[in-house]
């Protein structure tokens, strides 16, 4: 083989610094497949590409390859924390940058520890390799979703949102997607045959994909809706001199919309409604009396409790019946709540936000015009399997979901294209339309295909008006992860874990 053709020298046999290099410059690039459809396959080839270099590398190489590899995918993939510690928090831009670079690191260590188990248990067999590398993978990528509460932002399932392998998402979710693209990428370099068989996988995923992906679910009826983004900037959001001309806005538009349900988003009023009540008397009664009409409903994002009952980030239901509410479960660590021993951190930060109480994971939807309206606060929409739980019941399950999302605390940042991302893998999952209401972006209508139907420009005052359909019925992932979490995924690296056993004794090649 002509030397140019052949893969680059091992990281054992050449020095550590350029390999290292090249680890991070391919961690780094999965964010480009989370913000642009074109570049899906780079997080299979970079994939590729560590399986082979801690393949041939020993245990100790093989961790520091894939903590390098780990921490530039997920500094790159969540940079914008910065923004928020430093613009809007005041943390200075030294210690934001640290506490960035410390968060990749530590979720980095999961790969790390998973690219040494390959290594140290790998046999040069792709009946051993293959399914030992995705299950390697899986877990890690289970552990950085799920514990110390989770952080799977940037999950590698993600990128593949606009790929074949998103047709798999109602049948094994965004980490089961991880997964087989990781066995996709360890087959693909085992051999010339290898190869040839992972792009084989890809094109009849493709040609399903085309033809038309399975479909679990059914229409049940249509809803008029309106989305409100009110791209009020972070720095402006709690200044007492903003707030009436956001808050007339509001009511504005609330008040002025037709039959329909209309959505404002996250902390859309952001004031307790004692609060309100002092600054501007009269504005939440008005509401309610413009929604008591049986054609009329809206969901508006709001701060409640006390001091004594506590405060939860809210959605508010207004409509003929009783007054909904919906509390948020999954709770940002230090926006929301502060992990012991890690006060003194979000002291030094200027974010008027403390400690939340959490609500309950399996929620009762708002009904409204025969739909079943699922509310999901910002964050909470990176856990299927916590949405997932609500449609244990078919008969209570929502036939749409609605995200409430303010994530103006990171600016002008990939943070939005990502959120959307992950907002449609879940339409995907559950196989029902997504509505996106939120203070900056994305604010979109997504339908229960992932396919973006309509949205408003980022980062501008704007409606967004449509018809969405809703849907019923249950998929694969519904229904496995509504009784069972993650446990079945868990299970499956396990076994991915014993098919590989009974050769670890064996002869490497």
């Amino acid at each position: 083989m002509p030397a140019a053709a052949r893969w680059p020298a091992s990281p054992a046999s050449r020095p550590a610094a350029p390999a290292l290099a090249l680890a991070a410059a391919l961690g780094a690039l999965q964010t480009l497949a989370l913000v642009h459809t074109w570049a899906w396959p780079l997080p299979l080839a970079a994939a590729a590409w560590l399986a082979r270099a801690c393949g041939r590398a020993p245990p100790r190489r093989a961790a520091a390859l894939g903590w390098v590899y780990g921490t530039a995918w997920i500094a790159a993939g969540t940079w914008w924390l910065f923004v928020s510690m430093h613009r809007y928090g005041g943390l200075p831009a030294p210690l934001a940058a640290a506490a960035v670079a410390l968060l990749a690191g530590a979720l980095a260590l999961y790969l790390a520890l998973a690219m040494a188990l390959y290594a140290r248990w790998r046999r040069g067999r792709a009946r051993v390799d293959v399914p030992l590398f995705a299950a390697l993978w899986l877990l890690a990528e289970l552990a950085r979703g799920v514990l110390f509460t989770g952080f799977p932002w940037a999950a590698s399932g993600y990128a593949q949102v606009d790929a074949p392998l998103a047709v798999l998402a109602p049948w094994v979710g965004v980490y089961g997607i991880g997964a087989i693209g990781a066995a996709l990428a360890a087959l693909a370099v085992q051999h010339l045959r290898g190869a040839a068989a992972a792009a084989a996988v890809l094109a009849l995923l493709a040609i399903w994909q085309t033809a038309g992906a399975s479909t679990f679910t059914s229409p049940a009826g249509t809803l008029a809706v309106t989305l409100l983004q009110p791209a009020v900037p972070q720095d402006q959001k709690f200044d007492t001199a903003q707030l009436p001309a956001t808050l007339a806005w509001l009511a504005e538009r609330l008040q002025a919309e037709g039959p329909g349900l209309v959505v404002a988003p996250e902390t859309a009023v952001p004031l307790l409604p004692s609060q309100l009540d002092v600054f501007a008397p009269g504005w939440w009664g008005a509401l309610e009396a413009r929604h008591a009409a049986p054609d009329r409903a809206a969901l508006v994002g709001v701060p409640l409790g006390d001091l004594d009952a506590g405060y939860t980030n809210s959605v508010v239901g207004l409509s003929a019946q009783a007054r909904y509410r919906y509390d948020k479960y999954h709770l940002v660590p230090f926006g929301e709540f502060i992990p012991r021993g890690f006060r003194w951190f979000t002291e030094l930060m200027h974010i008027p936000l403390g400690d939340f109480a959490r609500g309950v994971v399996d929620a009762p939807s708002f009904a409204f015009a025969g739909q079943r309206i699922g509310p999901n606060i910002c964050y909470e929409d990176l856990f299927g399997e916590e949405l997932a739980r609500r449609f244990r019941d078919p008969a209570r399950a929502p036939t749409m979901l609605v995200n409430l999302s303010n994530i103006a605390w990171f600016g002008r940042t990939i943070a939005v294209p990502q959120h959307l991302a992950i907002s449609r893998l879940r339409s995907l999952e559950l196989q029902r339309p997504m509505l996106r209401a939120t203070n900056t972006g994305a604010t979109a209508i997504v339908d229960h295909r992932g396919v973006v139907v309509a949205q408003l420009t980022a980062h501008e005052r704007g409606v967004l008006r449509g018809q969405v359909q809703g849907r019923e019925g249950t998929t694969p992932f519904a229904w496995w992860a509504s009784r069972g979490g993650l446990w079945p995924l868990f299970a499956a690296a396990l076994l991915g874990l014993a098919v590989a056993r009974p050769w670890r004794r064996g002869r490497r090649n």
